[in-house]
């Protein structure tokens, strides 16, 4: 193993040299999907969908990350970007402006589900590749921790779409229904991120290697 200064194994980090270029590549593709929608709102995939807010908001998920690394440097000392974090922040919102924009959430039945488990499953790898970058917890608490924030973030992302979609609308009872659907495919997701990061090789050493004393220092056994 091979640390760096802030104590991660360099090269379980070096293999995955390509984050760089999926997270770059993400942001570009956020930003261009974004630009086509607004200029497109009078089509029908974008009617009603709020694609006003979505350009607002959605470039602060491709924020996210680079603020809270420059904080976190200026506060605890420069480390390196955590590339997979940044990416697995914004492919969520990639996929959500993508499926507006090829009209799949109109066209297949299926496909809003499919977003609702996948979305909150990468957001919850997200967390749990940030995580694993801390001090060493137990697999439990890890899996827990992930299912934990996926869940509160699918809860916050359900009442925001409550209050931009629901509230003048007399559908009550369908809608209460998809929102629980929404719900529980979210923890599905989270939960299933958060096993498989618990299971994943932890980039810090479970114990520090034991060193042993000089020998000038070493106590004599009579």
């Amino acid at each position: 193993m091979i640390p760096d200064d802030d104590g991660m194994d360099v090269r379980a980090l070096d293999r995955g040299s390509w984050w760089p270029a999926v997270s770059l590549a993400l942001k570009a593709a956020l930003a261009g999907l974004l630009l086509f929608a607004l200029a497109h709102q009078n089509w029908d995939r974008f009617a009603a969908k709020a694609m006003g807010i979505r350009a607002m908001t959605y470039p602060v998920a491709a924020l996210i990350v680079p603020l809270v690394w420059v904080v976190w440097t200026r506060l605890r000392g420069r480390v390196r970007y955590p590339w997979d974090v940044d990416a697995l922040i914004v492919a969520p919102f990639v996929i959500d402006v993508a499926g507006n924009a090829a009209n799949l959430y109109d066209t297949l039945s299926w496909f809003d589900d499919f977003c609702h488990f996948t979305n909150w499953a990468l957001i919850g790898a997200a967390f749990g590749a940030a995580l694993r970058r801390g001090p060493v917890v137990p697999r439990w608490m890890l899996a827990l921790t992930c299912a934990g924030i996926g869940a509160i973030a699918a809860i916050l992302w359900e009442l925001a779409e409550y209050a931009t979609f629901i509230l003048n609308t007399s559908e009550v009872i369908g809608i209460y229904r998809d929102t629980i659907g929404d719900e529980v495919l979210g923890l599905s997701g989270a939960t299933l991120a958060g096993i498989v990061t618990a299971l994943r090789r932890p980039l810090r050493p479970a114990t520090p290697a034991i060193i042993e004393p000089p020998a000038d220092v070493r106590p004599s056994v009579p």
